[in-house]
């Protein structure tokens, strides 16, 4: 960087000379007020050279940060493309023209419900696919395919019916238990879900200071919005994180990843064992066909495959080889307890207990990976009798996630044999459509039902939770119908076909 002779103070770069370079040959952008040359890294950005040249010699933090870590550019852009402060008051503002669907959304964010309005998860779904972006929603919404097993994650629940107890001293009911050794007032934890500011300005650590207020743990994502750091950092006094890991194909990367979760004080390494590929999400790959980039006549050298929207672009690095033969080392070089995450069948339980993991998330992604892989609470089902049958039971920890929508949904599998239920949408969607008051009234909304559930079951502790509660003979029945969900069907996004190009009729002279 230059330096002023007189005072030896650095130079800043002005918005001028930013703007000279807006090409491929030479590329700079600015983010939040810093100069980058990102040249050479044009080529390898996953998710194509065009949308960053579309913001080539301009300020791209608009478009950066909801769905990179600030420290992404320190990580992973050598030192010496980092150029130096920037004069933001000799940027030319380019004017933006009004975006009608823009304008619309924010007549709906002005007539949103008041939250005392929310009574149940599906209110937040309903009011965040009104208020959020149509990218945004795209995102967090979409499932694999037909999504099929997207809703089968839900639907799954309403197969399970209770057969309560009666004549039992419910006046105090303790919904506590503990989770890897954890104690926890509650038996679900924020799993880990990508690009929190797609959703909310703060991103992550607002679900990090509601996890603290209601004493659930919140698992880290990888992909997250928010930096590692950020998110750990937010956290107060003894509050217990874990870290969701995507496994990089470089080790070396991987290594520096958890070890460095460990000396931050995280207390669990969930490992995704079932994204060797991404699935084809086809609401977030329609959402992004328009955006710059994603012409599929493209030319110019720039060969990275966008079909898959946002989750394709920030998910490269994922190793399709990871393997069994891998779990050896990462329990060489972790003392935290390792947790598979994305388990979806009895015989790979078996073989997490041989390898000595801790515990196993019986999930399928949230239904946006196979299409027709079926739910986690019907492959807990599978599960747990196998267990108990060679008393392994106690030898590995139990948990689901997928289509968790209510405190029943929760009490059906901790009878099933589950520790623990993630949930994840659903708090996206409260921080998306009102903030971290959103995220609370929502813990707060499933403690009051789990509270109210467990009395009319008859049960006062979660110990006290046991298959003979529940009837699950209709659960591995995929054809039988399921009673009618009014809630459910009221915010489901149908997946729809491509639109009709709309053709501008040339002005006649």
């Amino acid at each position: 960087m230059n330096r002023n002779s007189n005072n030896s103070q650095p130079v800043k770069i002005t918005g001028e000379e930013v703007a000279k370079h807006n090409s491929a040959e030479s590329c700079w952008v600015i983010v939040h007020g810093r100069a980058y040359d990102v040249t050479e890294f044009l080529p390898e950005h996953p998710g194509g050279m065009k949308i960053i040249l579309k913001y080539a010699g301009k300020d791209a933090t608009e478009e950066y940060e909801p769905i990179h870590p600030p420290d992404t550019l320190d990580k992973y852009l050598d030192h010496s493309k980092h150029l130096g402060e920037v004069d933001m008051n000799t940027v030319q503002q380019e004017e933006k023209a009004e975006d009608p669907d823009e304008k619309a959304r924010q007549e709906r964010i002005a007539r949103k419900p008041i939250l005392e309005q929310c009574y149940n998860l599906m209110d937040f779904e309903a009011v965040a696919r009104n208020v959020m972006k149509k990218t945004a929603w795209a995102y967090y919404s979409s499932g694999a395919d037909d999504e099929i097993t997207l809703r089968e994650n839900h639907s799954a629940f309403h197969k399970i019916w209770f057969r309560p107890r009666i004549l039992v001293d419910v006046e105090k009911v303790d919904c506590s238990t503990t989770m890897l050794g954890t104690k926890v007032d509650m038996p679900f934890y924020v799993t880990a879900t990508a690009l929190g500011k797609l959703g909310h300005p703060e991103g992550e650590v607002v679900l990090t200071r509601s996890a603290k207020k209601h004493n659930v743990i919140q698992m880290i994502p990888t992909l997250a919005s928010c930096s590692f750091d950020e998110i750990v950092d937010a956290k107060e006094g003894d509050q217990v994180q874990w870290l969701q890991l995507y496994v990089n194909k470089n080790r070396e990367i991987t290594k520096g990843i958890v070890e460095h979760a460990e000396r931050r004080g995280c207390k669990g390494l969930f490992i995704t064992v079932d994204a060797p590929q991404l699935g084809r999400r086809e609401k977030d790959m329609r959402s992004k066909f328009d955006d710059v980039g994603s012409s599929v006549q493209s030319s110019s050298g720039d060969s990275v495959d966008r079909s898959q929207g946002a989750a394709r672009a920030i998910s490269s690095f994922i190793d399709p080889a990871l393997s069994w033969k891998d779990i050896p080392w990462f329990q060489s070089i972790t003392k935290m307890p390792i947790i598979l995450k994305g388990v979806q069948c009895v015989e790979d339980v078996l073989k997490a207990v041989e390898a000595g993991v801790q515990g196993v998330v019986l999930s399928n992604h949230g239904g946006r990976q196979l299409d027709f892989a079926r739910s986690g609470v019907e492959v807990l089902a599978e599960v747990m009798p196998i267990l108990r049958q060679r008393g392994w039971e106690n030898k590995i920890e139990v948990y689901i996630d997928g289509g968790v929508r209510r405190a029943t949904d929760i009490l059906k599998a901790l009878c099933l044999g589950a520790k623990g239920v993630g949930i994840g949408r659903p708090f996206l969607y409260a921080m998306s459509a009102y903030g971290q008051p959103g995220v609370d009234r929502a813990m707060q909304l499933l403690k009051d039902e789990m509270e109210m559930n467990m009395r009319l079951i008859g049960c006062s502790s979660i110990d006290q939770l046991n298959p003979s509660l529940i009837d699950t003979r209709s659960l591995s029945m995929h054809s039988a119908s399921v009673p009618s969900d009014t809630l459910g069907l009221n915010v489901y996004d149908p997946l729809v076909g491509p639109k009709e190009s709309v053709v501008k009729e040339k002005a006649k002279l």
